[in-house]
C-alpha cells in the first residue's frame, strides 16, 4: 500500500515549494488583485452568456406549398365614414374577395377619435313594413317577401330583400348603383340618410384576412367594388361626393403571428392627405420566417420591408381608385431563427480558459516586473546604473 501511494506521489505534476523559499512583493500583490478582478468580470460575462439563449440565424429556400397567409390589421381613417368604407383582397392567381365582412370589425369614431359605435356588419336593415314586392305590389298577409333586384337577378327565384342585397347583385353584374333613392329597399332603410348622418365621422377598421400565399394586394376604399370590363372599380356615384380624404393611421399591420424580436415597420405610421384626390400605395416585400424557441416551440410567421408612393390625380379627375392599397410580394428565401443554450461543457471550457489564461498572463507580467526590478537594483548597487 505504501509503495502504491509513493508511486502516486511521484506523479505529482505540481511540486510544492517550501514557504521559506517564497518571496512576496508589492507588485505581485497588485497584479494578483488586478487579475482576480479581471477573472471575476470575465466569469460573470461568460455566465450571463450561458444563462441567456443565443439565437442562430439561417437563410434557406422556401419550399412550402399550399399555405395561406394571415394578414392582421388595425387602421384608422379619421375622415371616411364606416358606412362607405370597404376592404377588398385579390391575388395573381385570380382569386378575389370583394367587400370583405367576416372577421372584420368597424368602429365609428368622431373628430376627436372617440368611439361612437362598434359593429361587425354594414348599415343593416330595419323591420320590413309592407315593402314593395318583386312583382310590383306590396307585401300582403301570409305572403313571403321577395324583393326585386331591378334587373340584376341571377335567376328567376333570386330575391333582393335589403339594400345591401341589391348592391351586391349590381356588383355581380358589374353595374353601378347611381341613385339609391330609386331602389325601394334602400329608400325604406334610409340608406342615403344614414350616410349623411355619418358625414364628418371617421372609421377604425381592424381584423384579419386569410389569403393565398402568393403575390397580391388588399385595399381600403370608399364604395362598393365590382368588375367592369375586367377592370376593378368602385361604385362612388352612390355616395354623391366629389372627393375623399384617405388620411390614415396604421395602428398595427402584421403578416402572421408575433415572435420575439420582430419589427413591423408600419406600426404607428400616420399619413395625412393634402390634395383633394389620390391613391396611397404601400409596396411590401414579405419574407417568410420560422422562429423556434429553446423549448422547441415553432412559430411560422413573416417579416416585411416596405416602400411608399402617393399617386395623385391629373386635371382634377380620378385616374385611379381613391384609397389605401397594400401590394405585397413574397420572397423565395426563408429566414429561420433558432434559440439555443450554450452547452455546459462549452461553458466549463471557457471558464477554464479564462482562469488559466489570466493566471498565465499575470504570472508572466509578475515575473517580468520582479526580475526587472532585481536587475535594476543590482546595477544600482554596482554603480553601473546611470
Amino acid at each position: 500500500m505504501d509503495s502504491f501511494i509513493s508511486k502516486i506521489r511521484s506523479l505529482d505534476a505540481y511540486p510544492k515549494i517550501n514557504e521559506d523559499f517564497y518571496s512576496r512583493t508589492l507588485s505581485g500583490g497588485v497584479i494578483t488583485l488586478a487579475s482576480s478582478i479581471i477573472m471575476t468580470l470575465l466569469f460573470i460575462s461568460e455566465l450571463r452568456l450561458y444563462l441567456h439563449a443565443a439565437t442562430e440565424t439561417k437563410l434557406v429556400v422556401d419550399t412550402s406549398r399550399g399555405e395561406t397567409l394571415r394578414i392582421n390589421f388595425d387602421i384608422t381613417f379619421p375622415a371616411i365614414p364606416c358606412s362607405i368604407l370597404s376592404v377588398d383582397a385579390m391575388d395573381i392567381s385570380g382569386e378575389q374577395h370583394l367587400d370583405i365582412r367576416h372577421d372584420i370589425i368597424k368602429k365609428r369614431i368622431d373628430v376627436l377619435g372617440n368611439v361612437i359605435e362598434t359593429r361587425k356588419e354594414g348599415i343593416g336593415s330595419p323591420t320590413i313594413d309592407r315593402p314593395l314586392q318583386r312583382h310590383g305590389g306590396r307585401l300582403e298577409h301570409n305572403e313571403t317577401y321577395c324583393g326585386s333586384c331591378y334587373g340584376s337577378e341571377g335567376s328567376d327565384d333570386h330575391c333582393c330583400n335589403t339594400c345591401e342585397d341589391v348592391r351586391e347583385a349590381y356588383r355581380k353584374k358589374g353595374w353601378a348603383l347611381t341613385n339609391p333613392d330609386e331602389i325601394d329597399q334602400c329608400k325604406r332603410e334610409g340608406f342615403l340618410e344614414k350616410i349623411k348622418e355619418e358625414e364628418g365621422e371617421g372609421c377604425n377598421m381592424y381584423g384579419f384576412l386569410e389569403v393565398n400565399k402568393v403575390a397580391g394586394n388588399f385595399h381600403f376604399a370608399p364604395g362598393k367594388s365590382f368588375q367592369q370590363s375586367n377592370v376593378h372599380v368602385h361604385d362612388l356615384l352612390t355616395f354623391q361626393k366629389d372627393s375623399y380624404n384617405i388620411s390614415h393611421k396604421i395602428n398595427r399591420l402584421t403578416y402572421g403571428e408575433y415572435f420575439p424580436g420582430v419589427v413591423n415597420p408600419l406600426d404607428g405610421v400616420t399619413w395625412t392627405q393634402e390634395t383633394p384626390h389620390g391613391m396611397y400605395q404601400y409596396f411590401i416585400k414579405v419574407v417568410p420566417t420560422v422562429y423556434t424557441d429553446v423549448s422547441g416551440h415553432t412559430i411560422q410567421s413573416n417579416q416585411f420591408s416596405v416602400t411608399e408612393h402617393f399617386k395623385g390625380a391629373d386635371f382634377g379627375r380620378f385616374q385611379s381608385i381613391p384609397g389605401v392599397f397594400f401590394f405585397y410580394d413574397l420572397s423565395p428565401i426563408k429566414v429561420t431563427f433558432t434559440e439555443q443554450h450554450v452547452s455546459f461543457l462549452h461553458f466549463l471550457t471557457n471558464v477554464c480558459a479564462i482562469v488559466g489564461g489570466v493566471f498565465t498572463v499575470s504570472g508572466i507580467l509578475d515575473s517580468f516586473i520582479y526580475h526587472g526590478q532585481k536587475a535594476i537594483k543590482k546595477k544600482m548597487e554596482l554603480g553601473k546604473f546611470s
